[in-house]
């Protein structure tokens, strides 16, 4: 399949990202990536650093006429999320992505592609390898575990970059030059329950929620799209009237993507087996019509087992299920200053249940610290008020726009001149190394932007074609500008 995408062009980029592709890089798990990337700068004869936490960094000089132009920073991350279809038979940990191309777009065969942040670290790859192409003195910057904590960006110290100005290639629409983003915390709700043995006469039902669009939980939580955990959650509150018994809950998997898929296992009383398939069939109707425009293949399905042996104390199922109600989850405040942007959210990311003890993953994001204190902690608050612990780890700043930069302004005057309209200068509610990054390097001018992506984080995921060729030649007229 990865012959198609090589024959793509710019050839060297879809080359590099196709050799990239051939390895396993998941977050935390970037060992063998880690090892390419430092064997490929030294192959290449340039200065090649791996610091203490993992990020590699190779310097180029500048090109012919450009040894004394400003230093560049080129930024990408090495992890990928990994996520796969039910039915999609892949081992992340032994197996490249398999890729096709579809049209205009490259896709992976039942997976998530790679393409964030893949495009962007094949891209600079291109750059370095290039004997033809003007530019700037380079430092490429590859950092690692972007995708789950920013470990990489968090841990990079002062003083390894000379550069005062970073061009970030890790967003996911071709009309924007990204300049600022939201910060983040982990927000995880963790605790015991009593368990007891499921009442005499009770039969056992699988519940799941399958078929959501899923997605970044930051670039896309403006979308409006269904929530597994939240709808598993609903379908199990409204049974609880007819002495539904909850054995098991597991939903969603990584705290930066909104769940896809839910699972449950429960009692039910066999004298009430009928009325809680007219409640799913009902109630699931309502939920499906609810999710039509943005999750048109959600379904709704039971299917029965056996009756499980144990079950969540009736007491602690109580709690434990409005607790999840009442977390907020999606939008909880609009920026009132730059229009259009989510200033806070939160995701309930990933929901565990099972042989007495429980955790609630969530992820909460806003480009204000003040504001995403107080959304964690009212999530604190709600599942306190059961007795979890809940903890707080991961946070990372925003990052605070700078639309006067020099980097900024010649980017938006080069985007008009070249494609003949204003590009959308923005700030983005995901989390970004720049802010992180600006910590240690305070006066580096910073601006992010790539080609056009679709449903990163889930196996929809996909890249364009003619975007890339397009943030391709943008970013070269750049370089070439930095003089």
């Amino acid at each position: 399949m990865s012959d198609q995408v090589r024959s793509l062009e710019p050839k060297a980029l879809w080359n590099h990202f196709a050799d990239l592709n051939a390895i396993p890089r998941a977050s935390k798990k970037e060992e063998r990536v880690i090892a390419f990337m430092k064997a490929f700068g030294e192959n290449l004869g340039f200065a090649t650093v791996v610091d203490h936490i993992g990020n590699v960094i190779i310097k180029k000089p500048g090109t012919k006429g450009m040894e004394k132009s400003p230093i560049v920073v080129l930024q990408s991350h090495l992890d990928m999320v990994h996520q796969k279809n039910n039915e999609t038979t892949f081992d992340f940990a032994t197996e490249g992505i398999r890729m096709k191309v579809n049209g205009d777009w490259v896709k992976a065969d039942g997976t998530t592609l790679g393409a964030d942040n893949g495009i962007g670290v094949a891209t600079i790859m291109a750059l370095l390898t290039s004997t033809d192409i003007p530019h700037p003195p380079l430092e490429a910057l590859f950092t690692i575990d972007e995708e789950t904590g920013m470990t990489g960006a968090l841990e990079l110290k002062g003083g390894m970059l000379d550069a005062k100005i970073m061009l970030n290639l890790d967003t996911e629409d071709d009309r924007e030059l990204t300049i600022g983003c939201a910060g983040g915390t982990d927000v995880t709700a963790t605790g015991t329950y009593k368990e007891v043995d499921c009442k005499a006469g009770y039969t056992g039902r699988k519940l799941k929620v399958t078929g959501l669009n899923g997605g970044h939980s930051g670039m896309d939580i403006h979308k409006g799209l269904g929530n597994a955990n939240k709808i598993m959650n609903r379908i199990l509150l409204a049974a609880e009237e007819m002495g539904i018994q909850v054995s098991g809950v597991d939903g969603g998997s990584l705290r930066n993507a909104i769940p896809r898929e839910s699972n449950a296992w429960v009692g039910i009383p066999a004298d009430q087996a009928d009325a809680f398939d007219d409640l799913l069939s009902d109630l699931g109707s309502a939920i499906i019509d609810e999710h039509n425009t943005t999750d048109p293949e959600l379904e709704l399905s039971s299917e029965e087992c056996d009756a499980p042996d144990e079950v969540m104390d009736p007491a602690f199922q109580r709690m434990f299920l409005r607790a999840v109600q009442a977390c907020p989850n999606g939008i909880y405040r609009m920026s009132p200053d730059v229009e259009d942007l989510v200033q806070t959210s939160n995701n309930v990311a990933r929901i565990l249940a099972e042989a007495g003890k429980y955790q609630v993953l969530c992820l909460t994001r806003s480009s204000v610290d003040s504001e995403k204190e107080d959304e964690a902690k009212a999530i604190q608050s709600v599942f306190e008020l059961i007795g979890a612990d809940v903890t707080f780890s991961g946070d990372y700043p925003g990052w605070t726009p700078k639309p006067d930069s020099k980097i900024v302004s010649l980017m938006r005057e080069l985007y008009e001149k070249r494609f003949n309209e204003k590009p959308h200068v923005n700030a983005c509610h995901a989390g970004l190394e720049c802010g992180i990054l600006g910590t240690n390097y305070p006066t580096m001018e910073m601006i992010s932007f790539g080609p056009n992506i679709r449903g990163a984080h889930s196996p929809d995921e996909k890249v364009q074609i003619s975007s890339v060729q397009k943030f391709w030649g943008f970013l070269l007229e750049t370089l070439e500008k930095l003089n």
